[in-house]
């Protein structure tokens, strides 16, 4: 018998996909590591648009079935100098065909529901944010080593979508 893991991220981090379904898996495990992005992202209620940098953290989780993100920004008022923002959960519902998504930023009061499919030559995720608009997230030119990514939200049930998010990363792990 092999011994249990003692600590939380043994127990949670993959070395690498579940061989149930490895080809599936690839769509969000290419974005396995870390990676440093700059983007900036629209404030609604005065429609300026903020600039953001942060590094954004990727591994396979629950076994390889699963992937997860964490997003760090800098932080003077945090002891570590870093704070974590936000956290998605990406888990491969093999019964849909598709990608089940929860996506968490508690200091924003985001939390938001996708479901995420290939789309082109990249992923797209569509759901709903926490004020019950309509959202779509798109990884567009995804490379080993880079890659764009847009936040749509739309305020007439998809009729019409206006850009919110807009990310580009370049791999650093």
């Amino acid at each position: 018998m092999t011994s249990m893991p003692t600590r939380f991220d043994e127990a949670l981090i993959a070395h690498g996909p579940t061989p149930e379904y490895p080809g599936r898996m690839h769509l969000f495990g290419q974005m396995v590591g870390s990676w440093t992005a700059k983007g900036s992202r629209l404030d609604e209620t005065t429609n300026e648009w903020i600039a953001r940098d942060f590094i954004w953290m990727v591994e396979f989780v629950l076994d390889g079935r699963a992937v997860q993100d964490v997003e760090i920004v800098a932080s003077t008022t945090h002891p570590s100098g870093c704070e974590t923002v936000a956290t998605a959960l990406r888990v491969y519902d093999p019964f849909a065909g598709a990608w089940r998504v929860s996506y968490f930023a508690p200091a924003l009061g985001e939390y938001c529901q996708l479901v995420a499919t290939p789309y082109r030559h990249g992923v797209r995720q569509e759901g709903t944010r926490t004020d019950g608009r309509p959202i779509r997230w798109n990884f567009t030119a995804i490379t080993p080593d880079s890659y764009k990514w847009e936040g749509w939200v739309s305020a007439d049930e998809g009729a019409t979508w206006q850009l919110i998010s807009h990310n580009e990363a370049t791999r650093i792990r």
